[in-house]
């Protein structure tokens, strides 16, 4: 190979080359984006509806049923599945690896707007969730106070929220854990029932008050002047004055039938940081934006910001990201130093200490290169990009030394620096290059891989792959000419250690190698013996295909029993969090009762607003793995039996979103027979050890309160059976009607409802009224019976059929029961 004698004749132009190669690799590492996870965005989307006091069977229905009917017309669909519980319904669409991200969110966005009208008026909200890596939170503070009202941690909070989105690299700023206001049209039933006004008149009256309509524009003389008309709601006063009736030259305003104020909603979102009552401002990082400087700016924000916040208000960073990114490029740094070292020790003692300085300069250098190519091939510096690193400081050493030692070996022969280095190169050049691309063909399986865990993890293998071409390129160009101008081995082989390991070599080594040539029989036999021996160790270490994350932080997910309501799971949230409380090197635990935590790791996406579901995230003081799996195991030991609720303490893992590691589908349509075989899957996983965290969603059912209406009594009366629907949903949950905007652009939903001083109960159906078409007002109670009724608690499809996937997860090997 005449490679190394060209570059070592051209020194000139091999220096320029690997000085320009330097230089990006350089200019990459300061300049390249910094986070923790590459920016992925697999092709899905999730639609999200929340509709307020619907049984999972109204939600299926109504709601679930027609969006996977629309979205189930796109093309491409790799699964389609769904959720309908109380109150919420989900649809969630993956579409095939190869498919355009953006594309197909805009087209889910399209069929889901194409079925908007046939959803039911009084949803709260509808939003679809473009599927993404990205949208994880690299900052989560809790502003946390005891003593101070939502008003005032709202305002605070909001201040803050508008500092934050001014900084540079912020992508998003949200807050989150805050009761949202209303304007609360508390209606007198009895008053409206004497005006024999209906609840529907008065969301027309409502409505159309509340209404923009431009009026055009007129042109007097040489000037055009808009038409302003009356235009929509300005204040309090307007909603109380808006005419609801006119009769007999008597007008009847709003105000004459109801109390219009500001109030809270029905309180559905707990949030506490260690017992405390919190909320939270969450900060997301814009994609190719370094972590580091985004967080430097926001720090120095936040902190100037703490000065004015109330005695009575502390501020607290529950989460940073940033300190895992800064752990993770600490470790490859140690890694690095570590192997330099070693690197160097050896090659000193072995040839001299200009060999190991040659061999030294190389891994860097290396590294640099590669830096560089992925940075040109799109991706930063994070945790699979680190890992890479980590990988290729272990093989990229061997090109360096093999090539030094040889050209030492031919200078010991007498051959001038020249000849030794041109030759020595050579000689071995086929063979270095040889074990280099077979190494780089083994990552080769891992960079053609499809599907969303082929693109998160592709920048591992692709800087593998960059940093020993590097060193294969630097091992043949510059490590011939270095030892050219530089190594010295005239005192090298009088060494101790060069004579000892030339002794091996020439005595043991020879000898072993010659049985084995002669034997190559029993040198199979033994590597096939050893290789089926190691299986062995399968169950002793366990398998998985990706890693736990090796993070101090955990999540501990309450799901309280069928039916449960939010007070009752706040109490199952309190006795975690008061074991928590004396759990030792616990930093913070951050409870969220009614809804799932921000998103802070890539893979947990947090629940909706559920009644029946807390998550509690805790942040230790360190990771730990024997203490970190003690405090797991402790508290699943202490929560097994837990009579409130099911408690699951998950660690963080690596790789894409699994439901979890052990499920089975059950696919049926009658919710009965999938309710009976979800049970005996159940109690097979019971009685398996090592499985923990078992879900069935079919376990039990839950009991609804039936509003069982006489339909030829209601035909009788002249009562649409929608005005009684309608005057129920009023009476107990709160009817939305309009929004209010204020002078700062703050929207209230406009609700009707009865004037509760506290929440509604069983007897308040006795207060309800309902009109009929001749305008008479009839109680309720006179068109309907209140029954009890079981219902499903959960009602889930995969590819639009109905299913049930009973879950489970698994204790890592050593804490199995079989090896305890």
């Amino acid at each position: 190979m005449r490679l190394p004698r060209l570059a070592i004749q051209n020194h000139q132009f091999t220096i320029v080359v690997v000085t320009l190669l330097l230089a990006l690799g350089l200019a990459s590492f300061f300049t390249m984006p910094r986070s923790e996870d590459p920016p992925v965005s697999p092709a899905g989307a999730s639609v999200f509806v929340i509709y307020p006091g619907a049984t999972p069977s109204d939600i299926e229905e109504l709601i679930v049923d027609p969006i996977e009917s629309a979205v189930n017309e796109l093309d491409d669909i790799k699964d389609l599945t769904s959720s309908a519980e109380d109150g919420i319904g989900g649809v969630t669409v993956q579409f095939e690896a190869g498919s355009d991200p953006d594309e197909k969110y805009s087209a889910v966005v399209e069929k889901v707007n194409s079925v908007r009208s046939q959803l039911p008026e009084g949803i709260l909200s509808l939003e679809i969730v473009k599927h993404s890596v990205v949208d994880v939170n690299i900052l989560q503070i809790a502003l946390i106070s005891a003593t101070e009202s939502y008003t005032v941690l709202e305002k605070e909070a909001e201040k803050l929220q508008k500092i934050l989105k001014r900084c540079s690299g912020v992508r998003r700023v949200e807050t989150a854990a805050l009761p949202q206001q209303e304007i609360r049209v508390a209606l007198d039933l009895e008053k409206i029932a004497a005006y024999h006004i209906s609840i529907d008149r008065i969301m027309g009256a409502i409505q159309a008050a509340n209404r923009t309509i431009p009026g055009g524009c007129l042109d007097i003389g040489a000037k055009r002047f808009n038409i302003r008309t009356s235009g929509s709601y300005h204040s309090i006063e307007d909603i109380q004055n808006t005419i609801i009736h006119a009769a007999d030259g008597k007008v009847v305003y709003l105000r004459d039938v109801a109390d219009v104020f500001f109030d809270y909603a029905d309180k559905q979102y707990y949030a506490r940081v260690n017992g405390v009552p919190a909320v939270f401002v969450t900060v997301q990082q814009k994609p190719g934006s370094n972590i580091f400087k985004v967080m430097k700016e926001v720090k120095s924000r936040v902190q100037d910001f703490k000065t004015t916040l109330p005695g009575s208000i502390k501020l607290e960073y529950v989460f940073d990201q940033s300190s895992s990114v800064s752990r993770n490029l600490n470790g490859f740094f140690k890694n690095l130093l570590q192997g330099l070292f070693l690197v160097g020790l050896v090659v000193f003692f072995a040839v001299s200490w200009r060999a190991a300085i040659i061999v030294i300069l190389v891994i860097p250098f290396s590294i640099l290169i590669g830096i560089g190519f992925i940075d040109l091939s799109g991706y930063g510096l994070q945790q699979m990009t680190i890992a890479g690193l980590v990988i290729a400081i272990g093989l990229l050493v061997d090109n360096a030394i093999v090539v030094t030692d040889n050209i030492a070996r031919f200078m010991r022969m007498g051959a001038d620096s020249f000849e030794a280095a041109a030759q020595g190169t050579s000689q071995i050049a086929s063979a270095v290059a040889s074990s280099t691309i077979t190494t780089v063909l083994a990552f080769a399986p891992m960079i053609l891989m499809r599907d969303i865990t082929g693109e998160f993890i592709r920048s591992m293998p692709l800087i593998v792959v960059y940093t020993l071409f590097a060193s294969l390129f630097l091992s043949l160009t510059f490590t011939p000419y270095l030892s050219h101008r530089f190594l010295d081995v005239a005192k090298s082989s009088k060494r101790p250690v060069r004579r000892f390991m030339e002794r091996f070599i020439e005595t043991k080594y020879r000898r072993l190698l010659d049985i084995a040539l002669n034997h190559p029989a029993m040198v199979i036999g033994a590597a096939v013996i050893i290789f089926l021996a190691s299986f062995a160790l399968f169950p002793l270490i366990g398998v998985s295909f990706f890693p736990k994350a090796e993070k101090p932080q955990f999540m501990i997910n309450i799901n309280a029993p069928n039916g449960g309501s939010l007070e009752e799971t706040n109490r199952a949230a309190s006795d975690v969090e008061k074991a928590l409380a004396e759990t030792k090197d616990v930093k913070y635990y951050v409870a969220n009762v009614g809804h799932g935590n921000p998103r802070i790791y890539y893979n947990v996406f947090p629940k909706r607003s559920r009644s029946r579901y807390a998550q509690i995230y805790v942040q230790m003081e360190k990771y730990d793995l024997k203490g970190f799996n003690r405090t797991l195991s402790n508290l699943r030991e202490r929560f097994l039996n837990y009579p409130r609720a099911q408690i699951e303490i998950k660690e963080l893992e690596q790789g894409p979103y699994i439901k979890a590691p052990v499920l089975i589908r059950l696919v049926d349509d009658d919710l009965s027979v999938l309710r009976r075989v979800a049970q005996d899957v159940e109690a097979i996983f019971r009685h398996t050890k090592g499985i923990v965290n078992i879900s069935n969603p079919l376990a039990t059912q839950k009991t609804d309160l039936f509003v069982n209406i006489n339909r030829d009594k209601a035909g009788l009366l002249g009562t649409p059976l929608a005005e009684i629907d309608k005057a129920v949903r009023a009476g107990m949950a709160g009817l939305p009607t309009t929004q209010f905007r204020d002078d700062e652009g703050k929207s209230f939903n406009i609700v009707i409802r009865l004037p509760f001083d506290e929440k509604p109960s069983i007897r308040d159906f006795a207060k309800i009224y309902v009109t009929s078409l001749t305008g008479a007002s009839i109680p309720l109670k006179n068109l309907a019976t209140i029954e009890f009724k079981t219902s499903p608690m959960m009602i889930d499809h995969y590819n639009m059929e109905r299913n049930v996937a009973i879950a489970a997860a698994v204790l890592p090997a050593k804490t199995h029961p079989d090896h305890a």
